[in-house]
């Protein structure tokens, strides 16, 4: 397994943006948050001459209305087709960025810098730009690849320990679809001490996990969707968090959402029992319960009808026979999704 050719993972961040942006005479724009802004914009002294546009975090603000605003800021700002736009923060940053730069005068190069451990190991390559629209994830995008990502380490520092633990979820996700050993590897690393050298050796061997499904499958029309692994159920559980005072970050309700799966896994294709039990074990160590009632069960299905990997009116799930033995487009029916929630709000009570 290969790095993408357009991914750079290095010790020095300012250093290597330095070198992709000095090919470019025309505007630059850098897209961050409040928090990048703060914590990470001032560790790229590359960028002192750059227009900033700032958007509030959180995936609330992912939606088309912060996308206006952000066209309004580009063009305000002179903005042309030779201009580049550097997306400065995690998936929502390079989602939103990555779209707005796509649509921008039918399109200008842009450069994704990811800050948080999941956008470095989820959102760093395959193309994927979307917003979020009526309260569904990712319903309006589309596929294209930024010119150059550049991650590092160096970001993650800034993190609470809940965002470094949110990224597990995506990197053990790729464990156990493909490699399991990298599973032992991830249980290696403890968030509360982080090794950080560790941490960058997991991180560019999960972005080749994740670069394998996606150079043989680009549009997801095959083996890709078994990235979706515990998003069908997770998407659910995060939409409906949304409406809660506590909503759940991206990896938390992919965990939640994978214990499910694997529990679909077990009943649909005899997926060991003992490795599901031992799995989900030790996503319980990293992850608070998210806790929610049966009452509940029928939004989440009906959340579920909306993933963009079902046809016929299926709802189709991406499952493992065993570690590293998958198989996608599973249907499986409202009774055995509700066992899956049950098994879920069983393991957490």
């Amino acid at each position: 397994m290969e790095l993408p050719q357009n991914v750079i993972c290095c010790q020095n961040a300012n250093e290597a943006l330095a070198q992709e942006i000095k090919i470019y005479q025309s505007t630059v724009f850098v897209l961050t948050d409040e928090n990048t802004r703060q914590h990470c914009l001032p560790q790229l002294p590359c960028l002192e001459n750059a227009v900033v546009i700032e958007i509030k975090s959180g995936e609330q603000h992912k939606n088309i209305a912060t996308m206006q605003n952000i066209w309004t800021q580009m063009a305000l700002s002179g903005g042309d087709r030779k201009s580049l736009f550097i997306n400065l923060g995690g998936g929502v940053i390079g989602d939103m960025g990555g779209l707005a730069a796509s649509l921008f005068k039918r399109g200008i190069d842009f450069i994704n810098v990811p800050t948080t451990l999941l956008s470095q190991v989820d959102a760093s390559c395959g193309g994927k730009l979307a917003v979020d629209f009526n309260n569904l994830k990712n319903e309006i995008g589309l596929f294209r690849n930024p010119n150059k990502v550049i991650v590092s380490t160096q970001f993650l520092k800034t993190l609470p320990e809940n965002q470094l633990v949110s990224g597990m979820a995506e990197m053990i996700k790729h464990a156990l679809i493909l490699v399991p050993e990298h599973f032992n590897e991830i249980k290696e690393f403890n968030p509360q001490k982080p090794d950080w050298q560790l941490l960058s050796n997991l991180v560019e061997t999960s972005i080749k996990i994740k670069n394998y499904f996606t150079e043989k499958d680009p549009t997801e029309k095959n083996i890709r969707k078994m990235l979706n692994f515990g998003h069908t159920i997770g998407h659910a559980i995060e939409s409906y968090s949304f409406d809660t005072p506590n909503p759940l970050l991206h990896g938390e309700a992919v965990a939640a959402g994978m214990i499910c799966e694997l529990f679909l896994s077990n009943k649909y294709l005899n997926f060991p029992a003992l490795k599901m039990l031992d799995i989900t074990g030790y996503i319980n160590t990293l992850f608070k319960p998210f806790q929610f009632k049966p009452t509940i069960y029928e939004n989440l299905y009906n959340l579920m009808t909306h993933d963009k990997k079902n046809s016929g009116g299926n709802i189709n799930f991406s499952l493992l026979r065993d570690l590293g033995d998958f198989e996608i487009n599973c249907v499986c029916d409202k009774q055995e999704v509700f066992q899956a929630l049950s098994f879920y709000n069983q393991i957490n009570n």
